[in-house]
C-alpha cells in the first residue's frame, strides 16, 4: 500500500485532502488485498484512486453592479462501476481539485454502502453564494449549468446539493438544464416537492446520522434519550441532526458556523431550532445572532490562530461534527473524551483528522466515519431518482422508514465486516472494506476499463 500512497503523492503533490482520504482507505483494505490477490493483479486500487473523468471549466457571470465575474467549475466523475455517478455540488471559496477529489473518492464507498445502484462523483465551484442576491446566484447557476449539462444524464451523472447548494440553487440549475436539453429528466436531486422532489430529502442526512448513532448505542443496550450532544455546523445537516436528536429525547447545546459557535446550556429546543432555520435558510445570517434572540446562550467568535476547536471543549455525551473536513484534530478529540463524550458520529465528510481518529479508536470511543454515518442524504437522493423514474411520490413516513432501514443495514454491514476482518467495533475498517469490496467486485466483472 506504500506504493499506492507514493503514486498519489507523486501524481498529485499538492492535493492533501485527497491524499488523506486515499491513505485512510488504503490502510483499511490491506487485509482484503492480502486475502484476494486477484484485486492486486487487476490493479483495482490503482484504478479506483484515479478518476474516470475530471472536468474543469470557467464560469463567467455578471453581478448586480454589471461587473463580469469569473469562477472555476468542476465535476469529478470518480467511479461508475455500480451505477451512474452520484454526488453533490459544493459552492464555497475553498473548493479546489483536492477537496472535490477527496469528496468524490469518499462518495464511491458511501454510495456502495447504501446498497443502491449509484457510482461516485462530486463537483462545484469556488463561487461563494453567501452575501449574493438571488439574481446573482441565478446568473451564476445558469452559467455553471451551460457547461455542466453536457456531462449529465439520468443514466450518466446525477448531481445533488452540498455546502452552498440548497433548494434555491438546485431550482436555478435544473431550470437551465431543462431549457438546454428540452427534457424533464431526473438529473438533479434535492428538487422542490412540487416538481419532482422527495419528502424527507432535506432532512435525510441529519436524520440518517442520528439513526446510525442510535444503532451504535443499541449495540451497547443504550439510547439517545437524555444524552447531551454537541453539534457543529448550522447548515442543513446540522439543523436536521438537531431536530431528530430532539425527537429522540436528547439535548443539543452547540451549533457553529465559520464566524464562531454558540453554547446554550438549556438546550436548542424545537422553538430555538425554528429560529436557527429562519436565521440560516431565510435571513442567511450568522450564528452569532442567536444570542441576540436567546441571551442566556453564549457566543464565542472563531479565532483563526487557535490550534483547537473550542466547540469540542464542553461537557457532553455525544458529538456530531457536521460542519466541514478536518474540523477535529487530535487535541479536539482528546478534549471531547476528557469532557465525557463516548460517541462521535460524523455528519460532515471527513471532519476528523487521521490523528483525531487514532485518539478515538485508541480510547474505545464509538466512532462512525462520515462515509457510513452521513450516507442517508445520498440514500434518499437515490430514492428520489426511483420515484422520478416510476412517476410516483412516496409519503414522508414511507421515505423515512426506508431511510431508517438503509441506515440500519449500513450499520449492520459495517459491524459484521469489521468483525470478519478481525477489528470488532471498528466502523472505519468496516465501512471502508464493505464499500471497497462491492465496487472492486463490480470492476472485476467489467474488465479493464
Amino acid at each position: 500500500m506504500d506504493t499506492i500512497i507514493d503514486i498519489v503523492n507523486t501524481r498529485d503533490p499538492f492535493e492533501k485532502e485527497f491524499h488523506q482520504a486515499v491513505k485512510e482507505v488504503a490502510e483499511s483494505v490491506k487485509p482484503v488485498l492480502d486475502k484476494n490477490p486477484e484485486y492486486r493483479h487487476a490493479g483495482i486500487v490503482e484504478r479506483m484512486i484515479e478518476p474516470e473523468r475530471v472536468i474543469q471549466f470557467r464560469v463567467p457571470w455578471v453581478d448586480d453592479q454589471g461587473v463580469v465575474r469569473v469562477n472555476r467549475g468542476f465535476r469529478i466523475q470518480m467511479n461508475s462501476a455500480i451505477g451512474p455517478y452520484k454526488g453533490g455540488l459544493r459552492l464555497h471559496p475553498s473548493v479546489n481539485l483536492s477537496i472535490l477529489k477527496f469528496l468524490a473518492f469518499e462518495q464511491v464507498f458511501k454510495n456502495a454502502l447504501t446498497t443502491l445502484p449509484m457510482g461516485g462523483g462530486k463537483g462545484g465551484s469556488d463561487f461563494d453564494p453567501s452575501g449574493k442576491s438571488d439574481n446573482e446566484v441565478m446568473r451564476f447557476c445558469q452559467s455553471f449549468m451551460c457547461e455542466l449539462f453536457r456531462h449529465l444524464g439520468p443514466d450518466t451523472d446525477v448531481p445533488a446539493g452540498d455546502i452552498g447548494v440548497g433548494a434555491r440553487e438546485i431550482g436555478y440549475l435544473f431550470g437551465m438544464y431543462k431549457k438546454l436539453r428540452n427534457e424533464f429528466a431526473s438529473v438533479l436531486t434535492g428538487k422542490s416537492l412540487n416538481w419532482g422532489g422527495s419528502l424527507i430529502r432535506p432532512e435525510a442526512t441529519g436524520y440518517g446520522v442520528v439513526f446510525f448513532a442510535a444503532e451504535m448505542l443499541a449495540v451497547k443496550n443504550d439510547t439517545l434519550k437524555d444524552k447531551v450532544c454537541l453539534v457543529s455546523g448550522s447548515g442543513n445537516v446540522a439543523q436536521y441532526t438537531v431536530e431528530k436528536l430532539n425527537q429522540m429525547g436528547a439535548k443539543v447545546v452547540t451549533l457553529s458556523d465559520t464566524s464562531g459557535y454558540i453554547y446554550d446550556e438549556r438546550g436548542i429546543d424545537k422553538d430555538k431550532l425554528q429560529y436557527v432555520m429562519y436565521l440560516k435558510n431565510v435571513k442567511r445570517g450568522r450564528i452569532k445572532e442567536y444570542v441576540q434572540k436567546y441571551p442566556e446562550a453564549v457566543y464565542m467568535a472563531r479565532d483563526a490562530g487557535e490550534s483547537h476547536n473550542p466547540c469540542c471543549n464542553h461537557k457532553a455525551d455525544c458529538a456530531f461534527p457536521s460542519a466541514t473536513q478536518n474540523e477535529i484534530n487530535a487535541q479536539d478529540a482528546q478534549n471531547l473524551i476528557n469532557n465525557g463524550v463516548s460517541l462521535v458520529c460524523e455528519g460532515a465528510n471527513m471532519p476528523t483528522t487521521p490523528e483525531g481518529i487514532d485518539v478515538f479508536l485508541d480510547n474505545d470511543v464509538l466512532y462512525a466515519p462520515g462515509k457510513a454515518a452521513n450516507a442517508g442524504g445520498v440514500a434518499v437522493s437515490g430514492l428520489e431518482m426511483s420515484q422520478n423514474a416510476m412517476r410516483i411520490k412516496w409519503t414522508a413516513n414511507e421515505v423515512e422508514d426506508r431511510l431508517k432501514g438503509i441506515m440500519k443495514s449500513i450499520h449492520a454491514t459495517c459491524l459484521s465486516t469489521a468483525e470478519e476482518y478481525g477489528t470488532l467495533g471498528n466502523y472505519v475498517n468496516g465501512a471502508n472494506i464493505a464499500g471497497f469490496v462491492k465496487v472492486a467486485d463490480a470492476m472485476m466483472d467489467q474488465g479493464i476499463v
